[in-house]
């Protein structure tokens, strides 16, 4: 199988994806950037996006290659990007953000992703700009700003949760944690493909995959253009799996962290209890107290031994700083 994806994988035109994911592992990565497009019905933008990639791209004089991968598509999506010039991969049915983007990972030659949407979203001629810090960060993140960044109100407060909760899993400030503009070590992506999202949270998981273990991110503020055509974002279908997906996240990548959180509210509350039995001696007060008391020490036991098999079994690709 593998040796048919690298056949496939170095023919250009259309290679259609039979299974998502097939990761060429046995093939080295020459140094280089894979521009790696996912599209969904996206034929009024897609090419001009692809023509705009090739020019910038070409003008950094670094090896590439530009992949676009069909996911699904109705309309002339796979046919506008091959005529402007990308290798297109096809789904052949819509499989998600992220299952594209993996698809497009696991056909990548060079040892360097750089993603974009085919939206026109994304300021293209300021790929050369986080390419400048490839080679001292293991991920360099297009942070978004500008008004088309903030158009809804009824996103906001839920993007605001989002960013909340992340930094407070990683530990640190995220100025964008779910920008699909990036630059990241193929490796990097590879490594994490069993936990990365299938939907629109690749980005996000991604980004707190490479934050909770180490890796150097960088952030560089770039506008956030309107969109070419229709939105496949829908709020209240996107958001409780994102909530979902960062919560799976959180207890893969950092889980002392969150059984800690648990036993401290559950610490204020045998506080509470215990106080209440002082004052009254109740027999409720009182079992409630020696509860709440007893599942501190079993959320603090749970977060240590969670946070054990971490160490022991969650993979990690080695960090730029550590090869050297």
């Amino acid at each position: 199988m593998r040796d048919l994806v690298d056949e496939l994988a170095e023919q250009p035109g259309t290679i259609t994806a039979a299974v998502n994911g097939a990761v060429v592992e046995g093939r080295s990565l020459a140094h280089g950037y894979s521009v790696v497009i996912p599209a969904v019905n996206e034929a009024d933008a897609v090419g001009s996006v692809v023509r705009r990639v090739r020019e910038i791209m070409a003008s950094t004089g670094e090896p590439h290659e530009i992949i676009v991968v069909d996911d699904g598509s109705t309309d002339a999506t796979a046919e506008e990007a091959r005529a402007a010039g990308a290798t297109v991969i096809q789904h052949p049915q819509n499989a998600g953000y992220g299952a594209g983007l993996k698809t497009g990972i696991s056909y990548a030659q060079f040892d360097r992703i750089v993603i974009a949407d085919a939206d026109a979203t994304y300021p293209i001629d300021r790929i050369p700009d986080l390419m400048s810090y490839a080679d001292r960060f293991d991920m360099v993140v297009g942070a978004r700003q500008g008004r088309y960044y903030r158009e809804s109100f009824i996103k906001e407060p839920s993007r605001l949760i989002l960013h909340a909760f992340c930094n407070w899993v990683t530990g640190t400030r995220i100025p964008d944690v779910n920008s699909g503009l990036r630059i990241f070590r193929t490796m990097l992506a590879r490594q994490y493909f069993h936990v990365i999202s299938q939907g629109f949270s690749f980005t996000t998981t991604i980004t707190l995959a490479a934050l909770s273990n180490g890796y150097f991110v960088k952030y560089v503020p770039i506008d956030y253009h309107a969109r070419v055509g229709k939105s496949k974002v829908k709020l209240f279908r996107d958001v409780p799996r994102t909530l979902q997906i960062v919560f799976q996240a959180v207890v893969y990548y950092n889980p002392i962290k969150l059984f800690l959180a648990f036993a401290l509210v559950c610490l204020l509350l045998a506080a509470a209890f215990w106080g209440w039995y002082a004052l009254s001696r109740s027999l409720v007060a009182g079992v409630g107290a020696v509860l709440w008391t007893v599942s501190v020490v079993h959320f603090t036991a749970v977060g240590l031994l969670a946070d054990l098999i971490r160490v022991r079994h969650v993979p990690r690709a080695p960090t730029l700083t550590s090869q050297r």
